[in-house]
């Protein structure tokens, strides 16, 4: 057995907000079970059926947002995210969302503070594992969508 194969899987989502050229990141708070003080999109555990909607509750949650006040761009594939520090290997579901105004987002108790970052400033963020990566893959498939 591979030590990839011996780690427990859990599937996750994550959420990017963007405006303005910029994503959203937010400082994970003390309160949460993993990742404490990281830097993040907005995630959650993949609780249904569904990662869009899943991801879609996450973001009201986690941000005061209505449905109306975020627009899907593209979902890229799900990534294998092997990760020795939990024993996990979480499978996130990236997803690149569109905000119109960020001046009515309100953290809720999972984050601490939230920034608007290019995608080439998240080298200098302490993130959670692969985030670059996801972020990387939504960037991708909207390249791939928009032709």
């Amino acid at each position: 057995m591979t030590e990839q194969q011996s780690l427990g899987r859990k599937s996750v989502v994550t959420g990017f907000l963007r405006h303005g050229g910029k994503v959203m990141l937010v400082r994970r708070s003390q309160q949460v079970s993993t990742f404490r003080g990281r830097w993040a999109g907005i995630s959650g555990y993949l609780e249904s059926d569904s990662p869009l909607e899943q991801v879609r509750r996450e973001i009201r949650e986690e941000t005061g947002l209505s449905d109306g006040q975020f627009h899907l761009v593209c979902e890229a594939p799900t990534l294998e995210v092997p990760d020795i520090e939990t024993q996990t290997c979480w499978m996130v579901h990236p997803f690149l969302f569109d905000v119109e105004e960020v001046g009515v987002i309100h953290l809720d108790w999972e984050s601490s503070e939230l920034r608007w970052v290019t995608p080439g400033q998240l080298d200098r963020y302490p993130t959670v594992p692969a985030l670059a990566d996801a972020l990387a893959a939504c960037l991708r498939q909207e390249r791939v969508t928009r032709r």
